[in-house]
């Protein structure tokens, strides 16, 4: 019976191979440094990351770096092979360790994700299908998907927090802390989960007042915008993001998620919509924040030209077009509101989570309480977004281009009320106080 155990697990393991788990960083930085030669060769590494980011290295400088690198690798090639979790409490930490024993990247390493995403490609694979309680005919998706964020707490309050970062201007200035809008936005993609923030950032649209709501999810007047809306060259903004770990490893996570592929029915080389759409949003919140480019259509940019190039023209456009024409993003976004026209995931998802107000909605059925009437609301809302627009259309002198968060606070007994009273529930019947009255009438009288 054993022997017959073990066959069986050694023709499992050959059936359904597994990979051997990715090392953290962090932990491969531990261990490391439990080796006085190893930590003394990676503190090198550093004086020698500190020395490139004032000025270039020079050749000799250089040459004495790539050897302490080559001789810490050497000793533990753990280092080399390490990788970090998106939004974890030590992610800074472990790109900092993960970028300093690549001293001078290769163009190729700069394309390779630094990230693990080994044990999250079924899970958004779950993602984008569970997007389908988007489809709703005739529904601003944008606005609902707001509402979802607002009945989930914790999507709700970061989401206002955000806005409040985005919006509030620097003491005596009409401009925003980029620094700190950054910051609030990377928070909010962070924390909330997927279901909620990625909703929010990529429902899809049929007409320009939901696609206005979805292009101005991330503030662009503070998020990437500059007082005089002047656009920075794209090469001089790669530059300035590949001076920063995070603001690198994001877009090295970009260029190896949605890489282009036409051998693969996403359009993507990974062949993962998921991976793409998680990518692309981490880019929010850094130098090279992407967005909208109008309120017409799902087509993306980043926020810069290619002027003045020079001879790096080509290399910039480029650049631009793996944003502008990229069929992997492209088809990415499309599919996240589109899941019945998704390619055949090997991976089967788990049920998609129904949103909170359809929970709420079958809650309320269950326990027979009055049908509330969401469209009031819904309208409403609409009608104060419309306002909106045509104030800010009419007002160029308005400071921040975001559309206003309807009541984050909001509950599904005030989603269904309304301050004209017109989605009030009906009054008490007054049968009932009269047929009580006549019943005492009659007694009294057959007393008497």
């Amino acid at each position: 019976m054993a022997l017959s155990l073990q066959v069986v697990i050694l023709s499992t393991s050959q059936i359904f191979p597994f990979l051997a788990p990715v090392t953290d960083c962090v932990e491969a930085h531990r261990v490391c440094s439990t080796d006085p030669q190893c930590e003394a060769l990676y503190r090198g590494l550093e004086l020698c990351a500190v020395d490139a980011s004032v000025a270039p290295l020079g050749e000799q400088e250089a040459s004495e770096c790539l050897e302490r690198q080559d001789a810490l690798l050497a000793k533990h090639p753990s280092l080399l092979a390490c990788k970090c979790q998106r939004g974890f409490r030590k992610e800074e930490r472990c790109l900092r360790i993960y970028w300093r024993v690549r001293l001078l990247p290769g163009r190729e390493e700069l394309e390779i994700s630094p990230y693990d995403d080994s044990m999250i490609d079924s899970r958004m694979a779950s993602l984008v299908s569970g997007s389908s309680f988007m489809q709703l005919d005739g529904e601003n998706q944008c606005l609902k998907a707001a509402q979802d964020c607002g009945l989930y707490e914790k999507c709700g309050a970061l989401r206002s927090d955000y806005v409040f970062s985005c919006t509030k201007p620097i003491p005596n200035t009409s401009r925003c802390n980029q620094y700190k809008c950054h910051r609030a936005l990377r928070r909010f993609l962070e924390r909330v989960p997927e279901e909620y923030s990625l909703g929010v950032l990529f429902c899809p649209c049929t007409n320009t007042l939901c696609g206005e709501r979805r292009r101005k999810t991330i503030v662009p007047s503070c998020s990437y915008q500059d007082a005089e809306s002047l656009q920075p060259n794209c090469l001089h903004q790669q530059s300035f993001c590949r001076r920063d770990d995070l603001c690198r490893s994001r877009l090295a996570d970009f260029l190896s998620n949605c890489q282009p592929s036409h051998l693969t029915a996403s359009g993507c080389l990974k062949d993962s919509t998921g991976l793409c759409l998680r990518a692309y949003a981490g880019l929010i919140g850094t130098i090279m924040t992407p967005n909208y480019i109008s309120n017409n259509s799902a087509d993306v940019s980043l926020w810069c030209n290619c002027e003045g190039s020079g001879n790096q023209w080509q290399e910039c456009l480029r650049l631009q077009r793996l944003f502008t024409h990229n069929s992997c993003l492209r088809n990415s976004i499309s599919w996240m509101g589109s899941p019945g026209s998704l390619p055949s995931d090997p991976t089967q998802p788990p049920a998609p989570r129904p949103s909170p107000l359809v929970q709420k909605d079958k809650l309320l059925n269950s326990n027979r309480l009055p049908e509330l009437n969401n469209d009031v609301v819904e309208s409403k809302e609409e009608e104060e977004l419309t306002q909106t627009v045509e104030e800010e259309e009419a007002d160029e002198g308005g400071q921040f281009d975001v559309i206003p968060l309807y009541s984050e606070r909001a509950t599904v007994s005030n989603l269904g009320s309304s301050e004209a009273g017109g989605a009030a529930a009906p009054s008490a019947s007054p049968t009932k106080p009269v047929l009580l009255l006549l019943l005492l009438l009659t007694t009294a009288h057959s007393w008497g």
